[in-house]
């Protein structure tokens, strides 16, 4: 299981640390990474269209701002997961399937990341 737990906690760094940085980015500049050309030029990701449905608007400060908690939280909880925390597993679990709405990158990371954590060596090391 020591591989798997290190490709995991790479997937979950990769992402958890795009998100802190695009957050980051977007409060002191003013605006998230968005493609430059081509169909989605300047627009942002279908996750934009949740949370507008829920009353936030995504170039919100405080939407920013949940991008860089988001992100940090999910840092912390990847490096106790690396520690091999016993409780880190679930909100590995719980972080990987909240960002599956973070289309592209997010999705397919995500996706690979919930597919990992639950197979049956992952699971064991983390049961306690």
């Amino acid at each position: 299981m020591p591989w798997l737990k290190w490709i995991i906690v790479l997937l979950a760094v990769t992402e958890a640390g795009w998100m802190t940085f695009d957050g980051l980015r977007a409060l002191t500049s003013g605006d998230y990474v968005t493609p430059k050309t081509g169909e989605w030029a300047g627009k942002l990701g279908p996750w934009s269209h949740l949370v507008s449905a829920v009353g936030i608007e995504p170039r919100s400060t405080l939407m920013k701002c949940i991008f860089v908690v988001y992100g940090i939280v999910w840092l912390g909880v990847t490096a106790a997961f690396a520690l091999g925390r016993p409780w880190a597993w679930w909100p590995m679990f719980g972080l990987s399937v909240g960002s599956l709405w973070y289309l592209m990158i997010g999705t397919g990371t995500s996706v690979l990341l919930i597919i990992l954590l639950l197979l049956p060596a992952v699971r064991r090391g983390f049961q306690g």
